[in-house]
């Protein structure tokens, strides 16, 4: 008897493998591309569509008795903070479908609860990108984000989030499977930097940036949140041009093309 999956690389079964180039630029990774066909939830306070536009879609998760309440269809920022990642999002790839999960509240603060209930709603609604520029400290939530970060990557989905603005521990942004990212100075759509001493892997545009805010009109604003959505923009975008890369396929790529 043969050891368990080892079937899966049995010919004929066995899938052709996507081959990244020997030596990849910033025009095979994104060319042209506008992130058409590429679904992106973004997890946060909410989108406010006269903002930045229409939307494909979203949820918004209420936490009533200690349990989620999802609630389907539109609904408004809360905030601000939502609109401002979706606004930079768009800027990069202007055809991905944007999809509100709403787990913030008017004062920018949510529950784990809550938080859990939106991630699993993306996984379950065919997400390919899920921003989060949003973290948690609390251990008690490392179990249940650790299992939703796996279940994300073997299913290729990209989970893009932001380190906290202070040091401390930053959930999910510092489990492996992720894309961990942190601000550095520049204002250029395309600016991106890699560090090679993680948990914080890549550095993008969030310091005194300007970006749309709910209700019309740009702010001027500062916060590793800000990065973390010029990275889902990009990845948005690689994957607009080549759908179906893996994770480790996109952190491969952003590796190759940072500044």
């Amino acid at each position: 008897m043969k050891p368990a999956w080892s079937w899966q690389f049995d010919r004929p079964s066995a899938a052709p493998a996507t081959r990244l180039p020997g030596e990849i630029t910033r025009d095979w990774a994104w060319g042209s591309s506008t992130g058409a066909g590429v679904k992106v939830a973004v997890v946060d306070s909410g989108i406010d569509t006269t903002a930045v536009g229409p939307i494909a879609g979203g949820v918004a998760v209420e936490v009533v008795d200690g349990k989620p309440v999802l609630l389907d269809g539109d609904h408004e920022d809360l905030f601000g903070h939502g609109t401002a990642c979706a606004g930079i999002i768009r800027r990069a790839a202007p055809e991905a479908a944007l999809y509100s999960v709403r787990v913030l509240s008017t004062t920018l603060s949510g529950t784990g609860v809550a938080l859990l209930a939106g991630l699993r709603w993306a996984l379950d609604h065919g997400i390919g990108v899920i921003n989060l520029s949003l973290s948690t400290k609390r251990r008690e939530h490392f179990a249940a984000l650790h299992e939703i970060a796996d279940r994300a990557y073997f299913r290729n989905t990209v989970l893009i989030a932001a380190v906290n603005n202070v040091p401390a521990v930053s959930y999910p942004a510092e489990f492996a499977s992720v894309f961990s990212v942190a601000a550095c100075e520049g204002t250029g759509p395309f600016v991106l930097r890699y560090n090679p001493s993680p948990p914080v892997e890549f550095g993008a545009p969030g310091i005194a940036v300007e970006v749309p805010w709910a209700g019309g009109g740009t702010v001027t604003a500062t916060g590793n949140s800000f990065a973390a959505a010029h990275v889902t923009g990009l990845v948005a975008r690689v994957l607009g041009k080549h759908p179906g890369m893996t994770p480790f396929q996109l952190k491969t790529i952003l590796h190759a093309v940072a500044d």
